[in-house]
């Protein structure tokens, strides 16, 4: 049997809490707040960290540091953290769905996860990039899409 199959959240090694994560990006992206009803709204505007083509951080050890808003998602908090995608294989675990088909650890190719459309891979931009008062341009829907649960 699988870690993931046999262990909670809490009960992984750091290296199996890693090895969960797909590397889709969605997480690095920016959400945007309305600051009348508190609504999060996803956007298509990843982190300055986030490369845009491997949808890996470009410092993973010191995103903390370098970018104050940065959260690190935690057995504890990946269940209480709204925006979560429900595509995402720490969300999945917790509330005990498992492992996606298209996810690396079960496909056993990463490329699945672009393939499929769940990696931000190609379809997004830097916060570098996006100008005061353009934010709101940036609002996207598909970060909270999922694939259908079997082909």
């Amino acid at each position: 049997m699988a870690f993931w199959d046999e262990k909670t959240l809490v009960e992984m090694s750091s290296a199996e809490w890693e090895a969960l994560c797909d590397g889709c990006g969605r997480c690095c992206l920016m959400k945007l707040e309305d600051e009348d009803t508190g609504e999060i709204y996803n956007s298509d505007v990843r982190c300055r960290l986030l490369n845009g083509d491997t949808c890996r951080c470009s410092d993973y050890p010191n995103r903390q540091s370098k970018v104050k808003d940065c959260i690190k998602l935690t057995p504890q908090n990946v269940v209480e953290i709204d925006w979560i995608p429900k595509s995402c294989a720490y969300r999945r675990i917790a509330e005990g769905r498992g492992l996606a088909w298209w996810h690396p650890l079960i496909s056993g190719d990463p490329e699945t996860v672009a393939a499929v459309g769940v990696s931000v891979r190609g379809r997004t931009i830097s916060e570098t990039k996006v100008k005061p008062g353009e934010w709101e341009d940036h609002v996207a829907d598909w970060p909270n899409w999922e694939p259908p649960e079997e082909i």
